[in-house]
Protein backbone atom coordinates (compact mmCIF):
# COMPACT_ATOMS: atom_id res chain seq x y z
CA UNK A 1 0.00 0.00 0.00
CA UNK A 2 2.73 2.44 0.72
CA UNK A 3 4.14 2.38 -2.63
CA UNK A 4 1.20 2.47 -4.33
CA UNK A 5 0.56 5.76 -2.11
CA UNK A 6 4.01 7.18 -2.89
CA UNK A 7 2.97 6.94 -6.67
CA UNK A 8 0.17 8.55 -6.16
CA UNK A 9 1.34 11.57 -4.11
CA UNK A 10 4.24 12.08 -6.90
CA UNK A 11 1.60 12.74 -9.27
CA UNK A 12 -1.10 14.32 -7.00
CA UNK A 13 1.02 15.94 -4.05
CA UNK A 14 1.32 19.64 -5.14
CA UNK A 15 -0.83 19.49 -7.94
CA UNK A 16 -3.27 22.28 -8.71
CA UNK A 17 -5.94 23.50 -11.20
CA UNK A 18 -5.49 25.33 -14.27
CA UNK A 19 -6.31 29.15 -13.65
CA UNK A 20 -5.63 29.50 -17.33
CA UNK A 21 -8.42 26.63 -18.33
CA UNK A 22 -11.44 27.24 -19.65
CA UNK A 23 -14.34 27.57 -16.62
CA UNK A 24 -17.75 26.57 -15.65
CA UNK A 25 -19.75 29.32 -16.10
CA UNK A 26 -23.73 28.29 -14.89
CA UNK A 27 -26.68 29.14 -17.20
CA UNK A 28 -28.35 32.75 -15.58
CA UNK A 29 -31.63 31.01 -16.66
CA UNK A 30 -31.09 27.40 -14.63
CA UNK A 31 -33.21 26.55 -12.14
CA UNK A 32 -32.21 24.38 -9.37
CA UNK A 33 -33.24 21.05 -10.83
CA UNK A 34 -31.40 21.86 -14.13
CA UNK A 35 -28.59 19.43 -14.31
CA UNK A 36 -25.76 22.28 -15.41
CA UNK A 37 -22.51 21.97 -15.63
CA UNK A 38 -20.16 21.99 -12.82
CA UNK A 39 -19.10 25.18 -11.76
CA UNK A 40 -14.94 25.97 -11.75
CA UNK A 41 -13.92 24.86 -8.70
CA UNK A 42 -11.10 27.17 -7.49
CA UNK A 43 -7.83 25.94 -8.05
CA UNK A 44 -6.11 24.21 -5.11
CA UNK A 45 -3.61 21.99 -4.14
CA UNK A 46 -3.88 18.49 -1.95
CA UNK A 47 -2.16 16.04 -0.03
CA UNK A 48 -3.81 12.91 -0.62
CA UNK A 49 -3.98 11.23 2.83
CA UNK A 50 -5.80 14.07 4.60
CA UNK A 51 -7.14 16.30 1.79
CA UNK A 52 -7.67 18.70 4.32
CA UNK A 53 -7.02 22.59 4.03
CA UNK A 54 -6.76 22.78 0.32
CA UNK A 55 -5.92 26.55 -0.35
CA UNK A 56 -6.74 28.64 -3.13
CA UNK A 57 -3.70 29.02 -5.57
CA UNK A 58 -3.18 30.95 -9.09
CA UNK A 59 -0.63 28.26 -10.24
CA UNK A 60 1.14 25.25 -8.94
CA UNK A 61 2.59 26.22 -5.74
CA UNK A 62 3.95 23.72 -2.40
CA UNK A 63 1.09 22.97 -0.26
CA UNK A 64 0.91 25.17 2.86
CA UNK A 65 2.34 24.07 5.78
CA UNK A 66 0.42 22.20 8.62
CA UNK A 67 0.19 24.73 11.31
CA UNK A 68 2.64 22.84 14.35
CA UNK A 69 1.10 20.89 16.77
CA UNK A 70 4.08 20.46 19.30
CA UNK A 71 3.33 20.66 23.26
CA UNK A 72 2.33 23.86 24.42
CA UNK A 73 0.56 24.86 27.49
CA UNK A 74 -2.88 24.08 27.14
CA UNK A 75 -5.71 26.79 27.40
CA UNK A 76 -7.88 26.77 30.75
CA UNK A 77 -10.87 27.45 28.77
CA UNK A 78 -11.83 26.11 25.05
CA UNK A 79 -10.50 28.31 22.28
CA UNK A 80 -13.49 29.47 20.33
CA UNK A 81 -13.43 31.10 16.64
CA UNK A 82 -14.14 34.22 16.66
CA UNK A 83 -17.53 35.14 16.57
CA UNK A 84 -17.66 38.10 13.82
CA UNK A 85 -20.44 36.66 10.99
CA UNK A 86 -21.53 33.62 10.10
CA UNK A 87 -20.57 31.74 6.78
CA UNK A 88 -22.89 32.86 4.01
CA UNK A 89 -22.92 29.80 2.62
CA UNK A 90 -24.64 28.38 5.62
CA UNK A 91 -26.79 31.22 6.99
CA UNK A 92 -28.65 33.14 4.33
CA UNK A 93 -30.39 35.29 6.19
CA UNK A 94 -29.25 37.32 9.58
CA UNK A 95 -26.22 38.31 11.21
CA UNK A 96 -25.41 37.00 14.33
CA UNK A 97 -27.18 37.90 17.14
CA UNK A 98 -26.00 41.24 19.53
CA UNK A 99 -25.69 38.88 22.60
CA UNK A 100 -23.20 36.72 20.50
CA UNK A 101 -20.15 37.54 21.99
CA UNK A 102 -21.91 38.11 25.63
CA UNK A 103 -23.02 34.41 25.39
CA UNK A 104 -20.07 32.65 24.34
CA UNK A 105 -18.29 33.67 27.29
CA UNK A 106 -20.95 32.72 30.07
CA UNK A 107 -20.69 28.92 27.69
CA UNK A 108 -16.80 29.08 28.05
CA UNK A 109 -17.13 30.14 31.56
CA UNK A 110 -19.96 26.74 31.93
CA UNK A 111 -17.39 24.71 30.21
CA UNK A 112 -13.84 26.26 31.32
CA UNK A 113 -12.00 23.00 31.06
CA UNK A 114 -11.18 22.27 27.51
CA UNK A 115 -12.59 18.63 25.74
CA UNK A 116 -10.72 17.11 23.75
CA UNK A 117 -12.02 13.76 21.30
CA UNK A 118 -9.03 11.01 21.21
CA UNK A 119 -9.77 8.08 18.68
CA UNK A 120 -7.65 4.97 19.58
CA UNK A 121 -6.62 3.01 16.13
CA UNK A 122 -4.70 0.36 14.57
CA UNK A 123 -4.36 -3.06 14.01
CA UNK A 124 -6.13 -5.90 15.56
CA UNK A 125 -4.37 -6.90 18.61
CA UNK A 126 -2.42 -3.66 18.95
CA UNK A 127 -3.06 -3.35 22.64
CA UNK A 128 -6.08 -0.26 21.88
CA UNK A 129 -8.95 -1.53 24.19
CA UNK A 130 -6.16 -2.45 27.05
CA UNK A 131 -4.59 0.76 26.66
CA UNK A 132 -7.71 2.75 26.95
CA UNK A 133 -9.08 -0.01 29.73
CA UNK A 134 -5.98 0.64 31.99
CA UNK A 135 -6.06 5.05 31.28
CA UNK A 136 -9.61 5.20 32.69
CA UNK A 137 -8.11 2.91 35.85
CA UNK A 138 -5.13 5.16 36.03
CA UNK A 139 -7.56 8.25 35.90
CA UNK A 140 -10.07 6.72 38.65
CA UNK A 141 -12.61 6.77 35.98
CA UNK A 142 -13.31 2.42 37.28
CA UNK A 143 -12.20 1.97 40.70
CA UNK A 144 -10.30 -0.59 41.85
CA UNK A 145 -13.02 -3.21 43.05
CA UNK A 146 -14.70 -2.96 39.62
CA UNK A 147 -11.52 -3.37 38.12
CA UNK A 148 -10.71 -6.63 40.48
CA UNK A 149 -14.27 -7.84 39.11
CA UNK A 150 -13.08 -8.05 35.70
CA UNK A 151 -9.89 -9.60 36.27
CA UNK A 152 -11.90 -12.40 38.08
CA UNK A 153 -14.62 -13.17 35.25
CA UNK A 154 -11.89 -12.57 32.82
CA UNK A 155 -9.83 -15.59 34.97
CA UNK A 156 -13.07 -17.58 34.84
CA UNK A 157 -13.46 -16.91 30.99
CA UNK A 158 -9.76 -17.92 30.56
CA UNK A 159 -8.75 -14.33 29.33
CA UNK A 160 -7.13 -13.12 32.53
CA UNK A 161 -4.93 -10.92 30.33
CA UNK A 162 -7.79 -9.33 28.44
CA UNK A 163 -9.50 -7.84 31.73
CA UNK A 164 -8.08 -4.36 31.35
CA UNK A 165 -9.98 -4.10 27.82
CA UNK A 166 -13.30 -5.49 29.19
CA UNK A 167 -14.01 -1.59 30.74
CA UNK A 168 -14.04 -0.45 27.36
CA UNK A 169 -15.68 -4.22 25.43
CA UNK A 170 -18.83 -4.27 28.05
CA UNK A 171 -21.19 -6.16 25.72
CA UNK A 172 -20.47 -10.71 25.66
CA UNK A 173 -19.50 -11.18 22.35
CA UNK A 174 -16.64 -8.63 22.25
CA UNK A 175 -15.05 -9.85 25.67
CA UNK A 176 -15.68 -13.59 24.47
CA UNK A 177 -13.93 -12.61 20.97
CA UNK A 178 -11.39 -10.40 22.49
CA UNK A 179 -12.10 -8.22 19.04
CA UNK A 180 -13.56 -4.37 19.44
CA UNK A 181 -16.80 -4.09 17.11
CA UNK A 182 -18.34 -1.47 17.61
CA UNK A 183 -16.67 1.73 17.81
CA UNK A 184 -16.48 2.30 21.88
CA UNK A 185 -16.96 5.48 23.80
CA UNK A 186 -15.51 6.27 27.46
CA UNK A 187 -14.77 9.98 29.28
CA UNK A 188 -11.58 10.41 31.43
CA UNK A 189 -9.96 13.43 32.97
CA UNK A 190 -6.96 15.23 33.92
CA UNK A 191 -6.06 18.11 35.88
CA UNK A 192 -6.19 20.01 32.23
CA UNK A 193 -8.68 18.93 30.27
CA UNK A 194 -11.42 16.65 29.38
CA UNK A 195 -11.58 13.71 27.10
CA UNK A 196 -13.65 11.20 25.22
CA UNK A 197 -11.56 7.86 24.41
CA UNK A 198 -13.14 6.67 21.03
CA UNK A 199 -12.10 3.03 20.91
CA UNK A 200 -12.04 2.03 17.43
CA UNK A 201 -11.90 -1.80 16.10
CA UNK A 202 -9.01 -3.31 14.50
CA UNK A 203 -10.54 -6.00 11.96
CA UNK A 204 -11.15 -5.22 8.53
CA UNK A 205 -14.50 -6.00 8.86
CA UNK A 206 -15.40 -3.32 11.19
CA UNK A 207 -13.79 -0.16 9.55
CA UNK A 208 -16.73 1.24 8.63
CA UNK A 209 -17.29 1.33 12.01
CA UNK A 210 -13.89 3.16 12.71
CA UNK A 211 -14.59 5.57 9.90
CA UNK A 212 -17.92 6.70 12.41
CA UNK A 213 -15.85 6.95 14.93
CA UNK A 214 -12.97 9.02 13.18
CA UNK A 215 -15.39 11.59 12.10
CA UNK A 216 -15.33 12.46 15.69
CA UNK A 217 -12.11 12.42 16.82
CA UNK A 218 -9.55 15.20 17.75
CA UNK A 219 -6.54 13.55 18.28
CA UNK A 220 -5.54 9.77 16.88
CA UNK A 221 -3.60 7.63 18.48
CA UNK A 222 -1.79 5.14 16.65
CA UNK A 223 -1.46 2.02 18.59
CA UNK A 224 1.67 -0.11 17.18
CA UNK A 225 2.40 -3.35 18.87
CA UNK A 226 6.32 -4.11 19.56
CA UNK A 227 5.40 -7.69 19.27
CA UNK A 228 7.82 -9.47 17.02
CA UNK A 229 5.93 -10.08 13.87
CA UNK A 230 2.57 -8.17 15.12
CA UNK A 231 3.94 -5.06 13.65
CA UNK A 232 5.36 -6.53 10.52
CA UNK A 233 1.78 -8.06 9.96
CA UNK A 234 -0.26 -4.76 10.59
CA UNK A 235 2.04 -2.77 8.76
CA UNK A 236 2.41 -4.68 5.44
CA UNK A 237 -0.47 -5.24 2.37
CA UNK A 238 -3.65 -6.24 4.24
CA UNK A 239 -3.34 -4.64 7.43
CA UNK A 240 -5.07 -2.13 9.33
CA UNK A 241 -2.28 0.50 10.00
CA UNK A 242 -2.04 1.19 6.91
CA UNK A 243 -5.85 2.22 6.30
CA UNK A 244 -6.42 3.60 9.64
CA UNK A 245 -3.39 6.47 9.28
CA UNK A 246 -5.08 7.08 5.73
CA UNK A 247 -8.43 7.40 7.42
CA UNK A 248 -7.96 9.24 10.15
CA UNK A 249 -6.05 11.71 8.05
CA UNK A 250 -9.11 12.20 5.20
CA UNK A 251 -11.08 12.64 8.19
CA UNK A 252 -9.52 15.63 9.09
CA UNK A 253 -7.37 14.65 11.93
CA UNK A 254 -4.15 16.84 12.07
CA UNK A 255 -2.03 15.43 14.78
CA UNK A 256 -1.34 11.58 15.36
CA UNK A 257 0.51 10.00 18.34
CA UNK A 258 2.05 6.88 17.69
CA UNK A 259 2.40 4.31 20.70
CA UNK A 260 4.63 1.92 20.45
CA UNK A 261 2.47 -0.40 23.12
CA UNK A 262 4.11 -3.93 24.16
CA UNK A 263 7.75 -2.70 24.98
CA UNK A 264 7.57 -5.16 28.16
CA UNK A 265 7.08 -7.87 25.63
CA UNK A 266 9.57 -10.88 26.39
CA UNK A 267 10.33 -10.41 22.53
CA UNK A 268 11.56 -6.94 23.07
CA UNK A 269 12.12 -6.23 26.22
CA UNK A 270 12.19 -2.53 25.94
CA UNK A 271 14.70 -2.65 23.07
CA UNK A 272 15.72 0.63 21.68
CA UNK A 273 16.67 -0.97 18.13
CA UNK A 274 13.36 -1.99 17.71
CA UNK A 275 11.44 1.37 19.04
CA UNK A 276 14.16 2.68 16.38
CA UNK A 277 13.11 0.02 13.52
CA UNK A 278 9.51 1.14 13.89
CA UNK A 279 9.51 4.36 13.58
CA UNK A 280 12.31 3.90 10.28
CA UNK A 281 9.55 2.27 8.63
CA UNK A 282 6.45 3.82 9.86
CA UNK A 283 7.47 7.57 9.09
CA UNK A 284 7.73 7.80 5.49
CA UNK A 285 4.57 6.27 4.88
CA UNK A 286 2.92 8.60 7.67
CA UNK A 287 4.73 11.56 5.47
CA UNK A 288 3.45 10.37 2.22
CA UNK A 289 0.19 10.63 4.01
CA UNK A 290 -0.03 13.68 4.28
CA UNK A 291 1.38 14.22 7.79
CA UNK A 292 4.37 16.10 8.77
CA UNK A 293 6.96 13.97 11.14
CA UNK A 294 8.53 16.82 12.96
CA UNK A 295 5.10 18.54 13.79
CA UNK A 296 1.98 16.67 13.32
CA UNK A 297 3.84 13.04 14.82
CA UNK A 298 5.04 12.02 17.97
CA UNK A 299 6.02 8.62 18.99
CA UNK A 300 6.10 7.09 22.56
CA UNK A 301 6.91 3.81 23.95
CA UNK A 302 5.02 2.22 26.44
CA UNK A 303 3.17 -0.73 27.89
CA UNK A 304 -0.83 -0.44 28.00
CA UNK A 305 -0.53 -3.44 30.27
CA UNK A 306 1.30 -2.39 32.71
CA UNK A 307 0.97 1.26 32.44
CA UNK A 308 4.34 2.30 31.66
CA UNK A 309 4.76 5.78 29.64
CA UNK A 310 0.65 5.85 30.10
CA UNK A 311 0.62 8.31 32.78
CA UNK A 312 3.54 8.52 34.70
CA UNK A 313 6.91 8.62 32.30
CA UNK A 314 8.62 5.34 32.21
CA UNK A 315 11.32 5.76 34.13
CA UNK A 316 14.35 2.97 34.95
CA UNK A 317 12.80 0.80 32.88
CA UNK A 318 13.66 2.57 29.44
CA UNK A 319 16.50 4.87 30.31
CA UNK A 320 17.07 5.62 26.57
CA UNK A 321 13.69 7.55 26.43
CA UNK A 322 13.64 10.82 28.76
CA UNK A 323 10.10 12.12 26.99
CA UNK A 324 6.44 12.98 28.30
CA UNK A 325 3.98 10.27 28.98
CA UNK A 326 1.06 9.42 26.79
CA UNK A 327 -1.22 11.25 29.05
CA UNK A 328 1.33 14.49 29.27
CA UNK A 329 1.78 14.45 25.97
CA UNK A 330 -2.53 14.76 25.23
CA UNK A 331 -2.15 17.46 27.87
CA UNK A 332 0.60 19.65 26.22
CA UNK A 333 -1.25 19.16 22.39
CA UNK A 334 -2.35 22.44 20.93
CA UNK A 335 -6.31 23.97 21.70
CA UNK A 336 -8.25 22.92 18.94
CA UNK A 337 -10.60 25.82 17.75
CA UNK A 338 -14.04 25.70 18.54
CA UNK A 339 -16.90 27.34 16.82
CA UNK A 340 -19.19 27.95 19.49
CA UNK A 341 -21.59 30.64 17.71
CA UNK A 342 -21.34 29.19 13.98
CA UNK A 343 -24.83 27.26 12.67
CA UNK A 344 -25.77 23.96 14.57
CA UNK A 345 -24.70 21.06 13.64
CA UNK A 346 -24.16 17.69 15.49
CA UNK A 347 -23.54 14.34 13.04
CA UNK A 348 -25.65 11.58 14.87
CA UNK A 349 -23.41 8.87 15.24
CA UNK A 350 -25.19 6.73 17.35
CA UNK A 351 -29.75 6.32 18.18
CA UNK A 352 -31.82 4.60 20.19
CA UNK A 353 -34.87 3.99 22.33
CA UNK A 354 -34.29 4.25 26.38
CA UNK A 355 -37.70 5.98 28.09
CA UNK A 356 -37.79 8.31 24.73
CA UNK A 357 -35.34 8.99 21.66
CA UNK A 358 -31.74 9.09 22.16
CA UNK A 359 -28.85 10.28 20.13
CA UNK A 360 -25.29 10.70 20.49
CA UNK A 361 -22.58 12.62 18.71
CA UNK A 362 -20.05 15.02 18.60
CA UNK A 363 -20.86 19.33 18.15
CA UNK A 364 -18.71 20.36 15.26
CA UNK A 365 -20.43 23.65 15.38
CA UNK A 366 -22.36 25.57 17.49
CA UNK A 367 -23.77 24.94 21.33
CA UNK A 368 -26.94 23.26 22.60
CA UNK A 369 -29.28 23.95 25.67
CA UNK A 370 -32.27 22.12 27.46
CA UNK A 371 -35.27 22.85 25.82
CA UNK A 372 -34.10 24.01 22.54
CA UNK A 373 -35.91 23.24 19.47
CA UNK A 374 -33.96 21.54 16.71
CA UNK A 375 -34.11 20.01 13.51
CA UNK A 376 -33.47 16.57 12.15
CA UNK A 377 -32.06 16.40 8.59
CA UNK A 378 -32.48 15.67 6.05
CA UNK A 379 -35.87 14.86 7.07
CA UNK A 380 -36.58 18.41 8.70
CA UNK A 381 -38.31 17.17 11.47
CA UNK A 382 -38.39 19.75 14.33
CA UNK A 383 -38.13 18.28 17.97
CA UNK A 384 -37.00 19.64 21.31
CA UNK A 385 -33.90 18.98 23.56
CA UNK A 386 -35.18 17.30 26.86
CA UNK A 387 -31.80 16.63 28.10
CA UNK A 388 -28.38 16.92 27.80
CA UNK A 389 -25.42 13.89 28.80
CA UNK A 390 -22.13 14.82 29.30
CA UNK A 391 -19.47 12.61 30.81
CA UNK A 392 -20.15 9.30 33.26
CA UNK A 393 -24.31 10.20 32.32
CA UNK A 394 -24.18 13.64 34.28
CA UNK A 395 -26.82 15.79 33.49
CA UNK A 396 -26.14 19.22 31.74
CA UNK A 397 -27.73 22.11 30.79
CA UNK A 398 -25.79 23.17 27.91
CA UNK A 399 -23.09 21.76 25.72
CA UNK A 400 -20.92 23.60 23.37
CA UNK A 401 -18.67 23.02 20.15
CA UNK A 402 -16.04 19.92 20.54
CA UNK A 403 -18.27 18.27 23.54
CA UNK A 404 -19.59 14.32 22.85
CA UNK A 405 -22.47 14.02 24.26
CA UNK A 406 -25.93 12.01 24.62
CA UNK A 407 -29.06 13.86 23.76
CA UNK A 408 -32.65 13.22 24.35
CA UNK A 409 -34.89 14.17 22.09
CA UNK A 410 -38.68 15.22 22.49
CA UNK A 411 -41.68 15.57 20.04
CA UNK A 412 -39.91 12.67 17.67
CA UNK A 413 -39.89 8.54 17.51
CA UNK A 414 -36.71 6.62 17.71
CA UNK A 415 -37.70 5.05 14.33
CA UNK A 416 -37.58 8.25 12.75
CA UNK A 417 -33.67 9.34 13.23
CA UNK A 418 -30.90 7.44 11.63
CA UNK A 419 -26.95 7.30 12.02
CA UNK A 420 -26.07 9.87 9.98
CA UNK A 421 -28.49 12.40 10.11
CA UNK A 422 -27.52 15.63 11.73
CA UNK A 423 -29.04 17.99 14.14
CA UNK A 424 -29.00 21.37 13.26
CA UNK A 425 -30.70 24.99 14.24
CA UNK A 426 -34.10 25.00 13.09
CA UNK A 427 -33.30 29.07 11.57
CA UNK A 428 -29.92 27.50 10.00
CA UNK A 429 -30.32 24.24 8.30
CA UNK A 430 -27.89 22.35 6.40
CA UNK A 431 -28.05 21.11 2.66
CA UNK A 432 -30.08 17.96 1.91
CA UNK A 433 -28.97 16.47 -1.44
CA UNK A 434 -28.94 13.95 -3.39
CA UNK A 435 -26.11 15.14 -6.33
CA UNK A 436 -22.59 16.78 -5.71
CA UNK A 437 -19.49 17.29 -7.60
CA UNK A 438 -16.34 16.34 -5.88
CA UNK A 439 -12.68 16.36 -6.38
CA UNK A 440 -11.81 12.41 -6.29
CA UNK A 441 -8.50 11.11 -5.75
CA UNK A 442 -7.96 7.31 -6.42
CA UNK A 443 -5.59 5.82 -4.68
CA UNK A 444 -5.77 2.03 -4.16
CA UNK A 445 -7.77 0.14 -6.84
CA UNK A 446 -7.74 -2.58 -9.38
CA UNK A 447 -10.85 -1.58 -11.27
CA UNK A 448 -11.04 0.95 -14.17
CA UNK A 449 -13.27 3.74 -12.66
CA UNK A 450 -15.78 4.69 -15.05
CA UNK A 451 -19.24 6.78 -15.78
CA UNK A 452 -21.77 4.16 -13.66
CA UNK A 453 -19.32 3.21 -10.82
CA UNK A 454 -20.86 2.12 -8.10
CA UNK A 455 -19.39 2.45 -4.75
CA UNK A 456 -19.97 3.21 -0.77
CA UNK A 457 -19.60 6.59 0.57
CA UNK A 458 -18.33 7.73 4.21
CA UNK A 459 -19.22 11.58 4.99
CA UNK A 460 -18.70 12.09 9.03
CA UNK A 461 -21.24 9.61 10.55
CA UNK A 462 -23.23 8.67 7.40
CA UNK A 463 -23.21 5.97 4.85
CA UNK A 464 -24.47 6.02 1.65
CA UNK A 465 -24.10 3.96 -1.57
CA UNK A 466 -23.53 5.80 -4.12
CA UNK A 467 -22.81 6.29 -8.13
CA UNK A 468 -20.07 8.01 -10.02
CA UNK A 469 -23.29 10.16 -13.00
CA UNK A 470 -20.52 11.99 -14.48
CA UNK A 471 -16.64 12.04 -14.96
CA UNK A 472 -16.47 15.99 -15.44
CA UNK A 473 -12.37 16.74 -15.72
CA UNK A 474 -9.56 15.01 -15.58
CA UNK A 475 -5.96 16.70 -13.64
CA UNK A 476 -2.96 15.62 -15.02
CA UNK A 477 0.59 15.99 -13.66
CA UNK A 478 0.79 18.89 -15.29
CA UNK A 479 -1.15 20.82 -12.82
CA UNK A 480 -3.94 21.40 -15.88
CA UNK A 481 -7.54 20.01 -16.20
CA UNK A 482 -9.35 18.68 -19.11
CA UNK A 483 -11.28 20.07 -21.59
CA UNK A 484 -13.30 17.26 -22.26
CA UNK A 485 -14.68 14.37 -19.92
CA UNK A 486 -12.25 11.73 -19.54
CA UNK A 487 -13.83 7.89 -20.26
CA UNK A 488 -12.09 6.35 -17.78
CA UNK A 489 -10.18 7.17 -14.48
CA UNK A 490 -7.45 4.59 -12.34
CA UNK A 491 -5.48 4.22 -9.42
CA UNK A 492 -2.86 7.48 -9.10
CA UNK A 493 -5.45 9.87 -11.28
CA UNK A 494 -7.43 12.90 -9.91
CA UNK A 495 -10.39 14.29 -11.39
CA UNK A 496 -13.57 16.25 -10.85
CA UNK A 497 -16.42 14.03 -10.58
CA UNK A 498 -20.37 13.90 -9.89
CA UNK A 499 -21.65 11.53 -7.67
CA UNK A 500 -25.23 10.51 -7.30
CA UNK A 501 -26.30 9.33 -3.38
CA UNK A 502 -29.44 6.83 -3.22
CA UNK A 503 -31.19 9.11 -1.09
CA UNK A 504 -30.62 12.76 0.22
CA UNK A 505 -27.97 13.50 2.64
CA UNK A 506 -26.55 16.28 4.58
CA UNK A 507 -23.10 17.91 3.30
CA UNK A 508 -21.40 21.08 2.78
CA UNK A 509 -19.26 22.25 0.15
CA UNK A 510 -15.39 21.55 1.92
CA UNK A 511 -14.16 25.44 1.41
CA UNK A 512 -17.79 26.24 3.60
CA UNK A 513 -17.57 23.66 6.72
CA UNK A 514 -14.77 20.60 6.33
CA UNK A 515 -15.89 18.33 8.48
CA UNK A 516 -19.26 17.90 6.14
CA UNK A 517 -17.33 18.38 3.06
CA UNK A 518 -14.73 15.49 2.87
CA UNK A 519 -15.51 11.68 2.72
CA UNK A 520 -14.00 8.12 1.76
CA UNK A 521 -14.75 5.86 -0.79
CA UNK A 522 -15.37 2.42 -0.46
CA UNK A 523 -15.36 -0.97 -2.42
CA UNK A 524 -15.40 -4.90 -1.90
CA UNK A 525 -14.02 -3.80 1.63
CA UNK A 526 -11.25 -1.68 0.99
CA UNK A 527 -11.23 2.36 1.08
CA UNK A 528 -10.14 3.34 -2.76
CA UNK A 529 -10.77 6.72 -2.64
CA UNK A 530 -10.87 10.06 -0.65
CA UNK A 531 -12.10 13.21 -2.09
CA UNK A 532 -13.74 17.02 -1.08
CA UNK A 533 -17.05 18.37 -2.47
CA UNK A 534 -16.51 21.15 -4.68
CA UNK A 535 -20.56 22.14 -5.23
CA UNK A 536 -23.77 20.90 -4.13
CA UNK A 537 -26.32 20.25 -7.21
CA UNK A 538 -30.03 19.68 -6.76
CA UNK A 539 -30.42 20.88 -3.45
CA UNK A 540 -33.54 18.44 -1.96
CA UNK A 541 -36.23 20.61 -0.96
CA UNK A 542 -38.55 18.36 1.74
CA UNK A 543 -41.36 19.92 3.89
CA UNK A 544 -41.05 20.36 7.57
CA UNK A 545 -42.57 17.81 9.27
CA UNK A 546 -44.62 18.26 12.55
Amino acid sequence: MAKDIENVVKKTGEMSLNAKAKAFVPRPSATPTTLEAAAAPKPMSISIGGLSDFQPSPAAKEPAPIAPSAPVAPATKPVAAPAAEFDAALVADGPLPDNAVAEEEMLLDEHFKEHMNVIFIGHVDAGKSTLGGNILYLTDMVDKRTMEKYEREAKEAGRESWYLSWALDTNQEERAKGKTVECGRAFFETSKRRYTILDAPGHKNYVPNMVSGAAQADVAVLVISARKGEFETGFERGGQTCEHAVLVKTAGVRTLVVAINKMDDPTVGWDKSRYDEIITKLTPFLKKTGYNPKTNVIFIPLSGFTGAGVKDRVGNACPWYQGASLLETLDGLQAVERKINKPLRIPISESYCEMGTIVSGKIESGHIRVNQKVMIMPERRVCEISNIYGMNEAEEQSAISGDNVRIKLRGIKDDVVQNGFVIVDCKYPSHSICEFDALLAIYETKKIITTGFKSVLHVHTATEEIILSKLLHKVNSKNQRSRMPPQFIKQGEMCIVRIQASKPICVECFSEFPQLGRFTLRDEGKTIAVGKILKLVNTNTVNTAN
